[in-house]
């Protein structure tokens, strides 16, 4: 097959790009770099069915002639984090929307009609009072804090588009609501939880824990949401649908940091910082997030392969060995 991931240096598309060169496919892999790394990357850039192009979606001159040929095209390219959407609420629209509008636009034109695969986010349920969210939910956004929301509703808007354009046009998309993914070359940076916790373990410092706590999420590893998204991609059943993708084992984020420091036997203290301290403002978090994962399961007997204490450990691993190498580099012994 021939394969386009759009945002394919970032962390969850580089793992997607590695899937897919490993099954014999071919591989075009879009990114401006802007969170993606070229780093995630350079083991496969010398790849004989390995493609990359570094660029922008919402400008880019290429975006028609890449699409021609495609067998399936991943549609993940878009500013994440809630700390980045904070910053910088323009470039979330700028990127989110007018790039999933572009992409679109560029497969109607194509005459071969891709599978399309649309990345949303978990995010688009809002303040659900389920305590799993399914997708046939009543989505919930509170007027108030509307930068707050941002890159919720720039999520909706894309499925919104995409379907709309699925239908007009008659290609088989699929769209999925991520829940949290973690895994190897995830980094601490616009607030990505399990990262943070796990190099202040590593390095000894204290483990910051933002508001009490309390709040709970639902981890998977992105070795498994990869396969999740290429078997929901690939399956007829799946068109038209969308599709929880994540883990349903909920933890909170202080028991979280607790298991973190254990798996690490760290000596950092957990402490607690305040919203208005982390972000800057007043900001009002989700309480809860476990997905109800049935329709996927149903689809595609998906079934997970990474535990979250497997994960943490297996990150724990890489942090160290990442460290040693830098205090061997320090030392001039590498």
């Amino acid at each position: 097959m021939n394969i386009l991931i759009t945002g394919g240096a970032g962390f969850i598309g580089s793992h997607l790009a590695h899937l897919h060169l490993q099954k014999g496919d071919r591989v075009h892999v879009v990114d401006d770099l802007s969170t993606g790394r070229r780093t995630n990357i350079a083991l496969l850039l010398g790849h004989a069915r390995f493609t990359f192009s570094e660029a922008d979606i919402v400008t880019w001159d290429g975006l028609d002639a890449a699409i021609h040929g495609i067998d399936r095209v991943y549609h993940l390219a878009a500013v994440v984090g809630v700390r980045r959407t904070l910053e910088d609420p323009v470039r979330v629209v700028k990127t989110n929307i007018a790039g999933t509008e572009r992409v679109m636009r560029a497969i109607e034109k194509s005459s071969c009609l891709p599978e399309v695969l649309i990345a949303s986010s978990s995010e688009a349920y809002g303040f659900n009072p389920r305590p799993t969210f399914r997708e046939t939910d009543d989505l919930l956004l509170h007027s108030r804090d509307r930068l707050r929301w941002c890159y919720a509703v720039s999520k909706l808007t894309d499925e919104f588009i995409a379907f709309s354009y699925a239908d007009k046009f008659g290609f088989k998309l699929t769209v999925v609501r991520l829940f949290n993914t973690i895994g190897p070359r995830q980094v601490e940076h616009y607030g990505m939880v399990v990262p943070n916790f796990v190099q202040q373990a590593v390095t000894g410092r204290p483990i910051t824990v933002y508001g009490d706590g309390s709040q709970t999420r639902s981890f998977a590893d992105v070795r498994d949401t990869v396969r999740a998204l290429d078997l929901l991609a690939g399956n007829p059943l799946a068109a038209g649908e969308t599709v929880n993708v994540g883990a349903d084992q909920e933890i909170s984020i202080l028991a979280l940091a607790e298991l973190v420091r254990e798996r690490a036997e760290s000596d950092s203290e957990i402490i607690f910082i305040p919203y208005h301290e982390a972000y800057g403002e007043d900001f009002e978090d989700i309480t809860h997030r476990r997905p109800c994962l049935d329709k996927l399961f149903q689809l595609t007997g998906f079934q997970h392969q990474w535990s979250l204490t497997a994960t943490i450990d297996d990150l724990i691993l890489r942090a160290r060995a990442e460290r040693g190498l830098l205090e061997a580099k320090e030392l001039g012994l590498s």
